[in-house]
């Protein structure tokens, strides 16, 4: 059976995240009903990230084995003809080869979250960033971001219910942007890895943002790291903020 790698855009907000799952919509069903209206049987889709309820993608990727052999851009366009009206899109389609996996296949991944700081509310953006109502300092954010860079045991980071063997992993980039925002500040989060904790992001940007408050020095990012506890971890952010932009592999399966 030939196997096909997609690319994927959503908006996760309307979605009890990418995992299928009993009576809760799902991205990963959407897609599945889409391409079973062009199969024979419903192909399974694999992923190389679970997003959660609320996270949304830019740049996720996944891959099924169908029964046809499709034209890859004929097959893009017909199953984003019936994903319609729902907030998703296949911006890339490829042929590939039956040892590619979407997940294990894959050596990095990459997620920006954006954080918006003014007092009135958010309304171009609603549903896409974080809001709080208080200045943000940049600079203690970049300065406490540096901490977490390299391979370190990141329990205080870590969701309870994390299903990952080891806390053990390696951060190669954290880097944070300002950019000018109506009435505020906007603040961009690159985060990239190889693979990530379940809720991993969100700890470490919900303790940035105490730290960009003034209510925690900079210094607390290293202190909180060492003590592998989630207790000295800040608030676990709300997820409409972040957004999975892209995954690496060794060779690009969408390259032209």
């Amino acid at each position: 059976m030939p196997r096909y790698a997609f690319r994927l855009d959503y908006l996760g907000a309307p979605f009890n995240g990418w995992q299928r799952q009993d009576g809760q919509p799902s991205v990963q069903q959407s897609v599945e009903e889409a391409l079973a209206r062009l199969e024979p049987a419903e192909p399974r889709l694999a992923a190389a990230g679970r997003t959660d309820t609320g996270v949304h993608a830019t740049g996720q990727v996944a891959h099924a084995d169908l029964a046809r052999d499709w034209a890859p851009e004929r097959l893009m366009e017909a199953v984003n003809h019936h994903l319609k009206p729902l907030p998703v899109a296949i911006t890339a389609c490829a042929r590939v080869p039956e040892d590619f996996h979407a997940r294990f296949s894959a050596i990095e991944r990459r997620y920006t979250f954006r954080l918006v700081a003014r007092r009135a509310p958010v309304v171009q953006d609603r549903g896409l960033v974080w809001q709080v109502r208080h200045r943000l300092d940049l600079g203690a954010m970049q300065e406490a971001s540096r901490a977490l860079i390299g391979t370190h045991d990141f329990t205080t980071f870590r969701a309870s219910l994390c299903q990952a063997k080891s806390p053990v992993k390696s951060l190669d980039e954290i880097r944070i942007e300002e950019h000018p925002y109506p009435a505020g500040q906007e603040f961009r989060i690159h985060l990239r890895a190889r693979s990530f904790l379940h809720n991993q992001v969100r700890s470490i940007v919900g303790t940035l943002e105490r730290i960009g408050a003034g209510a925690w020095p900079p210094g607390r990012m290293a202190e909180a790291l060492e003590a592998r506890d989630r207790a000295a971890c800040g608030p676990v952010c709300p997820p409409q903020g972040l957004t999975l932009t892209g995954v690496g592999y060794p060779e690009d399966p969408f390259a032209a």
